[in-house]
């Protein structure tokens, strides 16, 4: 695909698939033609976004998206999550993280998709701290019948 400044440019519309390392990003631009599809380093991922213009971009709804749509978000980019099993549907071949990013592009510009709103940092805290208490005192219990139960 081409990867001139124009083209970049021109993206109005990205699929981003998240990874631990490497993500896949799926620029299409305002005529629906693809204009990028690279993978891209964790370290490299903002440096492209703060070169690219505001855009929709859409992610799948995970921990770690919460995180990158709020660094978007900062960048000016508007970051919809939706739910793997929204986008999911929309993978056309084998699954891989290029089939993945075109899978979520093609879900966000859906107009009766359904969407997640990015959680704040401090909402995120909250919750870990919830689910951490949650299983702690599933652990006590699970202790406690244990030796009920010897």
């Amino acid at each position: 695909m081409g990867k001139s400044i124009a083209d970049l440019c021109s993206v109005t519309t990205v699929g981003l698939d998240l990874a631990k390392h490497v993500f896949q990003v799926h620029g299409v631009d305002a005529s629906g033609r693809v204009v990028v599809t690279k993978a891209m380093r964790r370290n490299k991922l903002l440096e492209f976004f703060a070169s690219l213009p505001a855009c929709l971009v859409g992610l799948e709804a995970s921990g770690s998206a919460h995180h990158w749509a709020r660094e978007l978000i900062k960048l000016g980019h508007e970051a919809r999550m939706m739910l793997p099993a929204y986008v999911k549907p929309y993978v056309r071949r084998q699954k891989n993280d290029s089939a993945d990013a075109a899978a979520t592009y093609e879900a966000v510009v859906r107009p009766s998709m359904r969407f997640v709103a990015v959680r704040s940092l401090k909402n995120q805290a909250t919750l870990v701290r919830h689910k951490t208490t949650e299983m702690l005192v599933s652990q006590r219990t699970q202790l406690l019948n244990g030796l009920r139960g010897q």
